[in-house]
C-alpha cells in the first residue's frame, strides 16, 4: 500500500476524535451524584447515630468533596446530591450541620434537607 494512503488512514481516527471533543457540549460542572454520595458513604452511620466524633474515613471524604467541588456549578451539583440524599434517608440534621466543623474543614454549603443550593457561589 502506498505511504500516503497508510498517513492518511492513520490521520481519520485520529480527526475524528477530535472533532467529537470538540462538538461535544461541555458540561457546567464536573462533580457528579455519584462522587459526592461516594465521598461522605463513610459518614452514614455517623449521621444517623446519636453524635460524638466523626469517623476518619468519614472526615477524609469530606475533604475529598472539598477538593472536588471548587467551582460555583460543582459546589451547586454537591449540595443538590446533598439536600436530595438527607431528603431520602434518616439523619440527625444537627450532626449534618455541623459534620464539616467537627471534621476540622469548610464547606462553603450546609449538608442540609431545606438549603437552597441555587444560592450557593
Amino acid at each position: 500500500m502506498n505511504s500516503s494512503i497508510q498517513a492518511k488512514l492513520v490521520l481519520v481516527p485520529f480527526m475524528m476524535a477530535l472533532i467529537l471533543l470538540l462538538i461535544a457540549p461541555s458540561s457546567e460542572g464536573a462533580i457528579t451524584c455519584g462522587t459526592v454520595i461516594s465521598s461522605i458513604k463513610p459518614c452514614l452511620s455517623y449521621l444517623q447515630g446519636s453524635g460524638g466524633k466523626p469517623p476518619q474515613p468519614c472526615c477524609d471524604g469530606c475533604q475529598s468533596l472539598v477538593s472536588a467541588a471548587t467551582t460555583v456549578p460543582d459546589k451547586q451539583a454537591a449540595c443538590t446530591c446533598l439536600k436530595n440524599a438527607s431528603q431520602k434517608i434518616n439523619i440527625n440534621s444537627q450532626l449534618a450541620g455541623s459534620l464539616p466543623k467537627s471534621c476540622g474543614i469548610s464547606l462553603s454549603f450546609p449538608i442540609s434537607s431545606t438549603v437552597d443550593c441555587t444560592k450557593i457561589n
